[in-house]
This record gives C-alpha cells, sequence and structure tokens, in this order.
C-alpha cells in the first residue's frame, strides 16, 4: 500500500513552520535548547552515573521549550498567534493559553546552575567534586553543557550516639538506633541525614515525649578522619525545652461532636456546669442534643486515662474518626492538664455531616462485551440511623447500553433497579473481634433487585441479598467476606428471534444466558494495591477470591447430579460449586512519562453435586474490550472450540467455560498534554473442566498452553483525569480453533494481502484503562 505524495504536505509544512520559530526570537537572542549534564568519573559505575545525572538534570532551571517528536508545538502556536489586539478571542487563546513564549538563552544563569549542582554533588557524599559550565550554538539556537567531576564518594565510618546512661532524653534517643537508616560503610547523603532525625522524633513521641523536635537534634559530621570517611555524631542540642524532655500522659478526654466551625474558639476549656455533660469510662462528651450513642467513641478513641501519650494511637484515633464517614471535619487539640504538669487534656472537636442527604450521580461505563453506555442513580441516605454512625442507603438506578458497531449493534441494553443497604461501623459477630488499624470494620446486610431488557431478545429479573464484613488492615490491604451472598434470576419475554438463535447455537450458552438460577454461599476477596505510592517505579495490584456455592446444603441433601439426584429449592435447582479467582497487575515505571502495565489472571470453577457446570453469571468469558482485544468480546474458545454458526454479521457469541488464564501487557506513554498512546499484547483462552457433547476440543488438556488466542494492537488514551477516553485498535496473531501449527497468522501479516480484511480488525472503544 503506498501513501500518495499529496500526504506528505502537512508534515513538511509542519517541520518547516517548526523550524522558523527562530526568527521570531528578538534581535541578539538565541533559543534554549535544554541542558546536558555530563558526569566526569572513572570509579564511578553506569547505574551511579545513570542516577546522578538524572537527579541533577531535574534541578536545571529554566526549562527548555517542551516538545512532540522534536516539534515545538507549543512555541509554533505561540508565534503562529501572533500579538493580539485585545486580551479575548480565539487569537488571545491561541498565543496564551495554547502557545508557549520562547525560552531564550539570555535567561539561563549558568553560574547558579554550576552552583546548584556542585551543592547537590556535595549533599550526596562528593566533598570533593568540580563542576563547570559551557555552553555551544548554532543557528540561533544554544544549548548548556555542565561538567562534573565527582570523585570518590565519602562513605560513614562511625554513627556516634548520644550516652545512653546520660539523661533521660539521652537515653531514649541512644534506644532508638537499633533501626537507624545510617548504616555504616553507606554513602553520605544529606537527605538521609534528615530522614533520620525525622524517624528519631517519630519514635520519640511513640514514647511519650510529646513536645519534642526533629529541630532538637543536630546530626555532626566529621569528614577529616581520612581515607573518604566521615564520622556522624548524634547529639541533642544545648538549648532543648524542658518540656520537651518530658514524658506526658493522658488525662481528660474531652468530645465535642456538635462543633460548629463558626463558632470556632481556640481557647480550650473544660465544659461549664450548665453543660449537658454525659461521662462514659474515660470520655466526658459535651452532646446537648444527644445526637450520637457514646458507644461510638469506644470503638473508635485509642486513647484512655493514665495511658502515656502515643503518636500512633494518637493518628489512629483520629483516621477512626474521620474513616466513620459521620463527620464533616475532625480536630484534636492537648493542653497541659491543670492538675498534672506530666499530663495531657485531649480535646476531640467534631463537626457532623448532615444526617440525611440525597445525592444524584450520572456515570459512563463500558463493559467485557462492548458496550457502551451510562447510567443514573439517585441515592438517598441517613448517616446516624440509630445514633451510632450507622448509614442507610436507599439508591434507584437506571442505565442505557449500547454498542455503537458491531454485531450488537441494534440491541441495546436497558437497565432499571434499586438497591437497600445497611452499615455498621463496627463488626457484629458472637464474639468479640479487635482491628488495630485506622479503618474503622463494617458489617453490611443489603438487598436488591434489577430489571434488564436486552431490546429484541429477552429480560432478566435478579434479586439479591447479602451479609457480610468489610475491613481495612491499611491503605494496601482490604478484606471483604460475605458470609451469606445470594441471586436469584429469573427470564422473561424471551422473544422469537432469540429462541431461533438458541435452535441454531451449537454451545447451548444462548440458553444458558436466560435460564433461571439460584446461587446461595459465602464469598471471600482479598485486595493487595500500592499502586497508590505514585513516587514508587514498581507498583502492583492483586485481587484473590473465593466464591463456595450451595456446599452445605448440596453435602446435607446428597444432590448429585450424574446420579439424576438434584434438589431444588423454589422449583429451581440450587448452583453447587467452588470458585476461585486470582487478578495480578505490576506497573514499572520508566520515566515520568511512560510505563509497562502487565497483568495475568487465573480463574477456575468447579462444579459438583447439584450442578455439571457453572452458573451462567459465574462462569469466565475472554475478549473485548478489557481483555484480548484482537478479538470480539465473549468470542474466544473454550479451547479449540469455534462455533460454526457464528458468522460476521451474526448474533455476539456468548462462549463461557470454568477455567480462565490470561496475560495481557501495555507499554503507556504520554504523547502530549492529555493524550497517551499505547502499543499492547493480549493472550489468553477459557475451558471446561469436562467433556461436552457438541463442543469439541472444549475441554481443558495438558495441551492447554497451545491454545492461546494471541492479539496486539495500539491505542490512544484522552486522559482528562476524571474521565479516560479510550480508542484501541488490535488484531489477531494466534487463533487457537485453527489446525495445530497454522493457528500463528504473522506469515499473513502483507499490505495489501487478504489478512487486513475487516474481519481481522477490532476497533475497541471504551472509558478507563483496560487494568
Amino acid at each position: 500500500m503506498r501513501i500518495k505524495p499529496i500526504y506528505y504536505i502537512p508534515f513538511l509544512l509542519l517541520l518547516v513552520y517548526s523550524c522558523s520559530n527562530t526568527k521570531y526570537l528578538p534581535e541578539g537572542e538565541m533559543l534554549y535548547t535544554g541542558a546536558e549534564v555530563k558526569i566526569e568519573d572513572s570509579l564511578m559505575s553506569k547505574s551511579d552515573k545513570k542516577a546522578l545525572k538524572a537527579e541533577m538534570q531535574e534541578l536545571l532551571r529554566p526549562k527548555p521549550n517542551r516538545t512532540i517528536l522534536g516539534w515545538r508545538f507549543k512555541l509554533s502556536m505561540y508565534n503562529f498567534a501572533g500579538e493580539p489586539k485585545k486580551d479575548k478571542g480565539f487569537q488571545y487563546w491561541l498565543r496564551n493559553k495554547v502557545g508557549e513564549p520562547p525560552v531564550t538563552f539570555s535567561q539561563v544563569d549558568m553560574d547558579y546552575n554550576a552552583d546548584v549542582l556542585q551543592n547537590r554533588a556535595e549533599n550526596r557524599g562528593y566533598f570533593k567534586s568540580r563542576t563547570s559550565a559551557d555552553s555551544t550554538s548554532s543557528n540561533r539556537k544554544a544549548k548548556a553543557i555542565y561538567t562534573v567531576k565527582p570523585g570518590k564518594q565519602y562513605t560513614i565510618r562511625n554513627v556516634i550516639w548520644p550516652d545512653s546512661l546520660g539523661t533521660r532524653l539521652d537515653s531514649a534517643v541512644a534506644r532508638t538506633k537499633r533501626r537507624t537508616r545510617l548504616k555504616q560503610g553507606s554513602p553520605y547523603d544529606l537527605d538521609k541525614i534528615k530522614d533520620e532525625r525525622n524517624r528519631i522524633d517519630e519514635r520519640l513521641k511513640e514514647k511519650g515525649y510529646f513536645f519534642f523536635n526533629p529541630d532538637y537534634l543536630i546530626i555532626r559530621v566529621d569528614s577529616t578522619v581520612g581515607d573518604h570517611q566521615v564520622d556522624l555524631r548524634i547529639r541533642l542540642k544545648d538549648d532543648v525545652p524542658e518540656r520537651a524532655k518530658k514524658v506526658y500522659t493522658i488525662n481528660n478526654i474531652f468530645i465535642y461532636p456538635n462543633y460548629s466551625l463558626s463558632a470556632a474558639s481556640d481557647t480550650l476549656t473544660k465544659p461549664a456546669e450548665n453543660d449537658s455533660v454525659t461521662r462514659y469510662k474515660d470520655y466526658t462528651i459535651i452532646d446537648k442534643e444527644h445526637n450520637f450513642r457514646p458507644i461510638i467513641y469506644d470503638r473508635t478513641l485509642y486513647f484512655h486515662k493514665g495511658d502515656i501519650y502515643n503518636r500512633k494511637d494518637h493518628n489512629l484515633s483520629l483516621n477512626r474518626l474521620v474513616n466513620l464517614g459521620t463527620f464533616r471535619f475532625v480536630k484534636n487539640q492537648f493542653k497541659i492538664s491543670d492538675s498534672l504538669d506530666t499530663a495531657l487534656d485531649t480535646y476531640y472537636f467534631l463537626t457532623p455531616l448532615p444526617k440525611k442527604s440525597i445525592q444524584m450521580e450520572l456515570s459512563a461505563k463500558t463493559n467485557s462485551a462492548n458496550y457502551n453506555g451510562s447510567e443514573l442513580t439517585v441515592n438517598w441516605s441517613n448517616r446516624n440511623t440509630f445514633k451510632a454512625a450507622e448509614l442507610l442507603s436507599i439508591s434507584a438506578f437506571g442505565g442505557l447500553e449500547v454498542q455503537m458497531a458491531g454485531q450488537n449493534k441494534g440491541y441495546n441494553v436497558y437497565r432499571i433497579g434499586s438497591d437497600v443497604s445497611l452499615t455498621w461501623p463496627r463488626f457484629i459477630t458472637p464474639i468479640k473481634v479487635e482491628t488495630p488499624s485506622a479503618y474503622v470494620p463494617r458489617t453490611k446486610v443489603s438487598i436488591g433487585y434489577e430489571y434488564q431488557n436486552r431490546q429484541k431478545l429477552y429480560s432478566l429479573s435478579s434479586f439479591k441479598s447479602s451479609f457480610g464484613y468489610l475491613w481495612k488492615e491499611d491503605i494496601t490491604k482490604e478484606h471483604e467476606l460475605k458470609v451469606f451472598d445470594a441471586i436469584f434470576v429469573s427470564p422473561s419475554h424471551v422473544t422469537e428471534e432469540y429462541r431461533n438463535r438458541i435452535k441454531d447455537d451449537q454451545s447451548g450458552s444462548l440458553q444458558r444466558a436466560i435460564d433461571k438460577q439460584l446461587i446461595f454461599g459465602p464469598t471471600y476477596s482479598y485486595t493487595y494495591t500500592n499502586t497508590m505510592r505514585q513516587f514508587k517505579k514498581n507498583t502492583i495490584y492483586y485481587k484473590g477470591s473465593l466464591d463456595l456455592a450451595g456446599n452445605i446444603t448440596g453435602l446435607v441433601t446428597g444432590a448429585n447430579i450424574k446420579k439424576g439426584d438434584t434438589i431444588s429449592v423454589f422449583g429451581v435447582p440450587f448452583s453447587q460449586y467452588a470458585k476461585t479467582e486470582h487478578d495480578f497487575r505490576f506497573y514499572h515505571k520508566f520515566s515520568k512519562n511512560s510505563q509497562l502495565a502487565t497483568r495475568a489472571t487465573i480463574g477456575f470453577g468447579y462444579p459438583y453435586g447439584n450442578s455439571s457446570e457453572l452458573p451462567y453469571i459465574r462462569q469466565f468469558f475472554v475478549g473485548g474490550t478489557n481483555s484480548i482485544r484482537a478479538f470480539r468480546a465473549r468470542s474466544i474458545g473454550p479451547g479449540t472450540y469455534r462455533d460454526t454458526t457464528v458468522t460476521a454479521n451474526s448474533f455476539l457469541p456468548d462462549q463461557s467455560g470454568d477455567i480462565k488464564m490470561e496475560i495481557n501487557a501495555e507499554y503507556r506513554m504520554k504523547l502530549y498534554s492529555v493524550v497517551h498512546g499505547a502499543i499492547f499484547v493480549d493472550a489468553g483462552n477459557i475451558w471446561l473442566w469436562n467433556k461436552k457433547d457438541g463442543m469439541e476440543g472444549a475441554e481443558i488438556s495438558k495441551d492447554f498452553y497451545k491454545e492461546f488466542a494471541v492479539g496486539t494492537g495500539i491505542g490512544l488514551r484522552l486522559d482528562l483525569s476524571f474521565l479516560i477516553l479510550r480508542l484501541d485498535g488490535a488484531f489477531p496473531l494466534r487463533k487457537p480453533w485453527l489446525p495445530d501449527g497454522d493457528r500463528w497468522v504473522l506469515d499473513d501479516i502483507d499490505v495489501g494481502s487478504k489478512y487486513w480484511r475487516k474481519e481481522n480488525f477490532v476497533l475497541n472503544l471504551a472509558i478507563g484503562y483496560p487494568f
């Protein structure tokens, strides 16, 4: 396929115009194109040089005009717009909002930058480094060059701590050395020394030194000990205030649960005699309207009278009060007690949220079946239902999902429903369960109904209810246990068109979609993620789940479908199976604007007793916008099976399985502003546990790895923070249903070949990232 010469013209014009940016510069000025840092040291490893160079490069100012593939787009727009005649209009917007003024070489203070680099090198332990600055210029463009000769890096020889037999505070500081970050033989680093002072302060706060401050510590550096080594001496300053040397305990605890910000006062006073005061255990509660039962403070506050002050308990208490979801603002103050100079009176000022509220939310959504749409949800909530921060939530929703192009175009999906849930901010269990976490555990009961109409096909009514627990160990680990989770699905209004399609469906998946289903049993899921830590180079996400349906009921009744002994509840055979699924994701950042995202998903569902296969809504699917994007949604597998009745213009296939394996890799990069790009590869398949008549090759075998579907493609994303629009174009590389040895289709990839037919290219429009 040849590209006509006329299509080169826009690119040539842009290239020529981008080169003309220098002609708009004032007389005698040069365009600053950036700076280069050179590290000249034969003793440093390549990795150390690269790290130091990258660190120093970020310190240089000013930054040059930004480029896209070498083109200074913003500068071009600035020059193209020209000087606007007024402070509004398109010309003003293009020049001042889209454009960017030129960064000239006269704005660069090379001596200042050289001093900054010199200082950073010394802070990293290169005490005898030398830094010089130079520049090169050509065609009215200039570049700065900074050369750093670090020399040998100084390391820590000894760390000398205060005498453990000295004052009480000296002894407390000395006891913190076990977890010091200043290790013998480690490179000298000023930032680590500052971090060590903060660490010591944190440890002392845990021991009751409420008024201590890291500025009361000094760490002296002796670089004269020789052999490029330093001794660090940690000591207390001479002017440490007396109160910073004392250990404080908790005395009285006052709680104001109806604190008004408009009437806020910085004066901490004990409640007056005419105040409505409730004394509960160690707490004095001033709640004139009695809006809250005292029991909620017993479950959230970690301080008790007589406890030694502890920063961890201090933060845990505040976090749990916020996490209740009942208070808009939480404020905490301490005051030295009038009766004891080493005790603290503690004050909690809580500003409640409105008890009742109503919210309306309009959201955009996408699903694995290539449907896009929106949903409107109206939610009414009561945040303090029984005066102990219980949350009652009643919601109603309605949504529409459409497929803009493809086999399901015109088969829209309409959804309406309602949910009612009640959440208690504690564990409701026969035995008391303690959770020393910043997050309040929750017990939740819910019931819901949904009516789904698939236009021209059928309708489904779903009833669901659950009772369970949610809790977080910390910000990275979350658990959800549903002791009871039940769902009942019943079809209605099945059209003649759909019934005719069922007759032609060899796999039986279309019939399973409208079968009555009754599922009940416990479920558990565990989630770990540290992806919120944006400064980490490598982050992970993991979610594992276990679903046990009908197990006890099946054992008690002796249900065995293989022997024809099936048990029904309300006329519907209940499902009996064990299912587990694991989703692991790994993210590696190459730079601020590029990363590699990978995902591995594996799932197993084993039907037994009262079931010969998993219920349809619990089976696995692959293909589609968030799965293997080179194949239509749910069109792959199971195994090497291919439904020969499916054509490019027929109803979307709906293949499902008991086992799923999928791997994905995607390189993501920022192209310009909110425009991002991606290159991806996806692979995977689904299988059945057992052979099934009419579905040859659908069951799992020892050669399962030879049955992976593989696809690749490129994508564009519009990342607006609050909304991410995604467009992925993909084509298959490997088709598992083809004969073994002919499944790779790479040989057909040739411009102009039959491979590039429409059916071999899949365009996915979706909302959000695939993983």
